[in-house]
């Protein structure tokens, strides 16, 4: 079962039955911090990634360090982990 199901089963206990977040957890055996977790995106990330595969795409026989680079004087900072 995916997290996004065991969420979504979760989610139909509570609303269902009377029965605590807690209770809902163990009868679906999710773990009630993955229950709870919300992804953040970051608000430039979309703009990056974007940007991103446009100058892949500029540049296919590039390696990521130089893309990279680019990214850098385009964006600003970005940790290359992330690239």
């Amino acid at each position: 079962m995916t997290p996004t199901a065991r969420r979504a089963a979760v989610g139909y206990l509570r609303a269902s039955y009377p029965v605590s977040e807690r209770r809902a957890c163990r009868l679906t055996a999710a773990n009630r911090a993955m229950i709870r977790y919300r992804r953040r995106l970051r608000v430039d990330e979309a703009h990056s990634r974007e940007r991103l595969r446009l100058l892949a795409g500029e540049r296919p026989r590039w390696g990521y360090r130089r893309l990279h680079v680019l990214l850098k004087r385009a964006v600003g900072v970005i940790n290359h982990q992330r690239v």
